[in-house]
């Protein structure tokens, strides 16, 4: 199957603390890591990685950041035909403090006025889609040419675009931030009549399935005409950089790959843990083998 990921690309460094900074005191740190990052651009990585066709599109700047960005993909093998380099456009940088006595991360990120549309038209098949609302012309291209694959909507913030590519896509997998903006109400986990509630409404909108992402507590879906929680995998976390983005390239390949939407939730939960237990966003994606060798374990 051919995969296009159209969205957001970042060059992340990573800085691995065993403890939270305090304010004007140096700190002297053993290594640190760099790698590409962003939603769509990591599930691209994790989805090249695992052996699907990917075309990955986005727009970086044309300096050393973006350079590396490129080097990233075509080392593990994606398509980088729209991975476009703008002048005078600088590839957004984050800064990312992991505080591995809790597997925390507070993110710095610097990043240029957002680009709508890719300079070029993305001629590239899709069987499969995934987006974050990044470019959001260039993923309603996408989506508009390919009526019949399956697409997948990173939805971790509510905004006019991604209202609007909500209702193209298979699968609106949205964020607990976003489901609150959405209904003006807070989530209590423990309220699962409320909870319904809001999905019923998100449903009802987008008129598409919709799984609300709940942080540690896992994910929030109807199977089978039930609603419930499909539980998170409990590890000991170190950095949690980029598990949610791995979450949605993990759903997204299982999805694609006809598991049911239970048995993708649970997998995509258990790449998103084992990342968890790693420093570095792209650079802690477990191969496929470790996934279902963990599946197997539990």
């Amino acid at each position: 199957m051919k995969v296009v990921c159209v969205g957001h690309s970042t060059f992340d460094t990573t800085l691995p603390m065993k403890e939270y900074p305090i304010e004007n005191i140096k700190y002297r740190l053993e290594n640190h890591i760099e790698c590409g990052g962003g939603p769509a651009s990591n599930g691209a990585y994790l989805l090249a990685k695992w052996g699907m066709d990917t075309t990955i599109c986005s727009v970086i700047g044309d300096d050393y950041y973006a350079d590396q960005v490129i080097a990233d993909f075509q080392k593990i093998g994606a398509n980088t035909e729209y991975l476009e380099k703008m002048p005078n456009h600088k590839t957004t940088s984050s800064y990312i403090i992991a505080n591995m006595s809790n597997g925390s991360r507070t993110v710095l990120s610097s990043k240029d006025t957002p680009i709508r549309k890719l300079s070029k038209s993305v001629l590239a098949p899709a069987d499969v889609i995934l987006i974050d609302g990044e470019h959001p012309e260039t993923a309603h291209e996408v989506l508009d040419k390919n009526p019949n694959a399956i697409s997948v909507l990173d939805a971790g913030r509510l905004n006019d675009d991604t209202k609007a590519l909500g209702k193209k896509v298979t699968y609106l997998v949205c964020s607990k931030d976003f489901a609150e903006s959405f209904s003006n109400e807070k989530i209590d986990t423990n309220n699962l009549e409320a909870l319904k509630i809001i999905y019923e409404n998100l449903k009802s909108y987008f008129q598409t399935n919709v799984i609300i992402t709940l942080e540690a507590k896992g994910s929030f879906t109807e199977i089978d005409g039930i609603c419930q929680i499909i539980p998170s995998i409990k590890v000991k976390a170190l950095d949690s950089t980029g598990a949610g983005d791995i979450f949605h390239g993990a759903f997204t390949y299982f999805i694609a790959n006809n598991y049911p939407l239970k048995e993708a939730i649970r997998l995509a939960s258990i790449t998103g843990a084992i990342s968890v237990t790693r420093i570095g966003s792209r650079y802690s994606i477990p191969m496929l083998s470790e996934v279902v060798e963990y599946d197997s374990a539990i």
